[in-house]
C-alpha cells in the first residue's frame, strides 16, 4: 500500500473540505489516489459536510417511531438551519430512518463519541485492566488492548458510530453528512429517548435490532 503522507492528507482536505480523519480514510481505502479518494468521499456526502458542520442549526424536527406491537418507542430531535429544510420530506425521511436505527440499537445510549462521560471512560478501563488474560503482558502491550477495547466498548455506546441498518457499508454518521450535501444545511441528530416497554421488570427479551431491520427493509 502507497505511504499516505502528512502532505497528500493537506492537500485532499484543501481539494474537499472534508476532515482530516476522513481524508485519511479515503486514501488509505483508494491506495493514495486522490481523485479516487475524491470521489469516495463525495459518495459518502462528506466533502461539504465538513464545511457546513459550523453553522447554528436550530430548527428541524422532532420525530417519533412506534415500533410494530407498540413494545418500543423512539423520539429524537434532529436539527437543520432552516424552516425551509426541516419541512422537505427527504428531511423527513432522514429523522425517521434515525428514529427507526435507534429502535433497533438497544446498546445506543449516546449521540457521539463526545457525549459520552469520561467516568465511564475511566471504568471501563478500570474493568479492562483487571482482567486476568492481560496479567502477564507487559504493562505497555496491556495499555494498546485496553484502549482498542475502550474504543470499541464505547463506538457501541454512539448512535453516530453504528453501521446504519438499511446500509451497512455507510455509518449514521456518513447518512447524515450525505444528507448535508444532498440538503445544503448543517444538520445534527441533537438528542433522543428510547422507551420499551416493561423495561426494568423480568419478562423474556425479543429480538427487537431484527424485527426493526426487517420492516425497514420492507419499506
Amino acid at each position: 500500500m502507497a505511504e499516505i503522507s502528512a502532505k497528500l492528507v493537506k492537500e485532499l482536505r484543501d481539494k474537499t473540505g472534508a476532515g482530516m480523519m476522513d481524508c485519511k480514510k479515503a486514501l488509505k481505502e483508494n491506495n493514495a489516489d486522490i481523485n479516487k479518494a475524491t470521489e469516495w468521499l463525495r459518495q459518502k456526502g462528506i466533502t461539504s459536510a465538513e464545511k457546513k458542520s459550523g453553522r447554528v442549526a436550530a430548527e428541524g424536527i422532532v420525530d417519533s417511531y412506534i415500533h410494530t406491537g407498540g413494545r418500543v418507542g423512539v423520539l429524537v430531535e434532529v436539527n437543520c438551519e432552516t424552516d425551509f429544510v426541516a419541512r422537505r420530506e427527504e428531511f423527513k425521511a432522514l429523522a425517521r430512518n434515525i428514529a427507526m436505527q435507534i429502535a433497533a440499537c438497544p446498546n445506543v445510549e449516546y449521540v457521539s463519541l463526545d457525549d459520552i462521560p469520561s467516568e465511564l471512560s475511566e471504568k471501563e478501563k478500570e474493568i479492562e485492566m483487571g482482567r486476568d488474560d492481560l496479567g502477564k503482558k507487559p504493562q505497555e502491550i496491556k495499555e494498546k488492548i485496553v484502549q482498542g477495547r475502550i474504543e470499541k466498548r464505547l463506538k457501541e455506546l454512539s448512535l453516530l458510530d453504528q453501521p446504519y441498518i438499511r446500509d451497512q457499508s455507510i455509518t449514521v454518521e456518513e447518512l447524515v453528512k450525505q444528507s448535508i450535501s444532498q440538503l445544503g444545511e448543517n444538520i445534527q441528530v441533537r438528542r433522543f429517548a428510547r422507551f420499551v416497554l416493561g423495561e426494568g421488570i423480568e419478562k423474556e427479551e425479543s429480538n427487537f435490532a431484527e424485527e426493526v431491520a426487517a420492516q425497514m427493509g420492507g419499506k
